[in-house]
């Protein structure tokens, strides 16, 4: 009897799961076989993995189309710490299911590169991934899945690296998205934390690949030199840096470091102003006790600039560090992320 009663216990508490679980959609683990990153000088592997997250109820309405939004990962991060870490599919299922956004499909690409992520920039040594994520990307991902294929339907966000690559694809490729978002940016302008940064001087002294990987700043220096100071020919790493060493001190190399500098999204938006412009919306946030010191100051630059240039945009500053607040049902990507896309973007 007491083996009765736990069993319908138990069959009473999976029908309570059942009702309560929002309807689970899928993530499909894809790859994409770069022509445009294939025989990059700098090694990368031109075979890319994609994960897609689909809605519940893609498979059962083949007639449906859904509008996409492309969302960057962080630096040393990937598309499969996205949903296996950060929990991403879990999240959408529940958004989705609590009103927050309608049915639509996520796509995240792995730029993690060899020295931690390609900053999705075009680079002589890494290769085009700029051109890659705006174009190659775009055209598999809307051959592949039932997308709503067009810019009208299509929106990009990204944290951390990848926010400052949001924010760099959205001045670039002016036409390709409804709107963007993006979260802790990085590297959107100069700051003494990393112009030339700490971790040009270990750089500098690496000579291989294993021995840049040793700490977070050396690989960090080595991953923007070859996105924005690209040197195929330059031994080990086919890069250039900000600085050089002396017999006992780092001498700064102005004319590498304005090549950093020229590439920040502060010094392009004078030459594409209209390409923010014609997004249907614009926004950016940080925390304010972020550990990477250059976001906030480099945030309200950025919110300044465009208010000069009469640039519609939202930017808010919170409590919290760089990643205290982006997943989870309290966090940005749930609060304020899905729902201003929900509001951007054509679901028809």
């Amino acid at each position: 009897m007491k083996n009765l009663y736990i069993l319908l216990l138990l069959l009473a508490s999976l029908r309570l799961a059942a009702q309560t679980a929002p309807p689970a959609g899928r993530v499909v683990v894809t790859h994409l076989d770069s022509k445009l990153l294939h025989g990059n000088p700098g090694g990368e592997n031109p075979r890319r993995r994609v994960s897609v997250y689909l809605p519940a109820g893609y498979e059962a309405s083949p007639g449906q189309r859904y509008p996409v939004l492309y969302y960057l990962h962080g630096f040393t991060w990937n598309d499969s710490l996205i949903f296996n870490q950060d929990g991403m599919k879990a999240l959408l299922d529940q958004a989705i299911a609590a009103g927050q956004i309608r049915p639509l499909i996520v796509v995240v690409p792995d730029e993690q590169t060899r020295f931690g992520g390609s900053w999705y920039a075009n680079s002589a040594t890494n290769g085009p991934w700029a051109d890659f994520t705006a174009r190659e990307l775009i055209a598999f991902i809307d051959k592949q899945f039932r997308t709503l294929a067009r810019p009208g339907s299509r929106g990009l966000a990204g944290h951390s690296m990848g926010g400052g690559g949001t924010v760099r694809l959205a001045l670039a490729y002016s036409g390709t998205w409804a709107a963007a978002y993006a979260l802790s940016p990085a590297f959107l302008g100069p700051h003494p934390s990393y112009l030339p940064g700490p971790g040009v001087g270990p750089a500098l002294r690496a000579t291989s690949a294993a021995e840049a990987q040793r700490s977070h700043t050396t690989l960090a220096a080595v991953s923007l030199a070859r996105a924005f100071s690209p040197n195929p020919k330059a031994a080990p790493f086919g890069a250039n840096f900000p600085g050089s060493l002396g017999a006992d001190s780092l001498a700064r190399r102005d004319a590498v470091l304005a090549r950093w500098v020229l590439a920040s999204p502060l010094y392009t938006l004078p030459i594409h102003p209209a390409a923010l412009r014609q997004l249907r919306a614009f926004a950016f946030d940080w925390g304010a006790q972020d550990e990477v010191k250059h976001i906030p100051p480099t945030c309200r630059q950025f919110s300044n600039l465009l208010t000069v240039y009469g640039i519609r945009h939202t930017a808010e500053e919170y409590e919290g560090t760089h990643g205290s607040r982006i997943m989870g049902p309290t966090g940005r990507m749930y609060q304020q992320v899905l729902p201003f896309f929900n509001k951007h973007l054509d679901f028809e």
